[in-house]
């Protein structure tokens, strides 16, 4: 995980924030994406790839949040 550590940590917190919750207006892409995920109506390639774009910000932002805490106790 050498790559996540090139990351700062308040870049991820601002593409979280910003990406990963656009638009703000009516509702976040990544909310919508989710419940259509779960509803099992996540088919179309475009809504898969929005859904992976509005998303990847949060899963780099929780793998960072994981290797710092990991770093801490070892």
């Amino acid at each position: 995980m050498q790559w996540m550590n090139a990351i700062p940590l308040p870049l991820l917190i601002i593409l979280a924030l910003t990406l990963g919750l656009a638009p703000f207006v009516p509702e976040p892409h990544l909310f919508e994406k989710l419940r259509m995920l779960f509803a099992g109506n996540l088919t179309k390639p475009v809504d898969i790839f929005d859904f992976l774009m509005h998303g990847t910000p949060w899963v780099l932002l929780g793998l960072k949040l994981v290797a710092i805490g990991m770093a801490k106790s070892g």
